[in-house]
């Protein structure tokens, strides 16, 4: 577990080189998150439309130490009109992994986004083989709720993924 301090905050003009290059490299995105290439320039383009934040889809930095050290990002769902919930992501450059870094940026992402929105529900997922990630959803509360099959495609083939879910009255560490 990490001693540095660790905190979210929107993404800055100077976060955009290093985000573009965590999310163009297939080393930096790691096994799990590399699905071939794709628009090196949708986030800066986002990000001066509206700050990468938005009623339907947002990211933030997440800082360890004061460095950019990813970002975690959440999109809105639906399962019926009127019952919208957040769908959460994370993605940590390859050199801070595997110190509790995304396991505390993901427990911020979940406080504030229970704290900032009325959504009963978020949910998250993460392919069967992820071990790491199963393990930070579940040290933040999440429950695993099932497994989609072959839900995902990346590297030539179709991939199970593990949907968690966390609802704002389950509790937390």
């Amino acid at each position: 577990m990490t001693e540095e301090p660790i905190f979210l905050e929107p993404i800055a003009e100077t976060d955009l080189a290093p985000l573009e290059a965590l999310v163009a490299s297939p080393e930096e995105l790691g096994p799990f998150q590399w699905y071939g290439w794709r628009d090196p320039g949708r986030f800066r383009r986002t990000w001066a439309e509206n700050g990468l934040l938005s009623d339907e889809r947002s990211v933030l930095a997440v800082r360890a130490g004061g460095g950019f050290a990813g970002f975690v990002a959440w999109r809105r769902m639906n399962a019926a009109p009127g019952a919208p919930y957040w769908n959460i992501g994370i993605q940590l450059r390859a050199e801070v992994r595997g110190r509790g870094i995304g396991t505390e940026a993901q427990r911020l992402l979940v406080d504030y986004l229970f704290a900032h929105s009325p959504v009963m529900r978020l949910e998250a997922d993460t392919e069967t083989a992820n071990h790491a990630e199963q393990r930070a959803l579940e040290k933040c509360g999440f429950t695993r709720e099932g497994v989609h099959r072959a839900l995902t495609f990346r590297d030539g083939e179709w991939r199970d993924v593990v949907r968690y879910g966390l609802l704002r009255t389950d509790p937390r560490r």
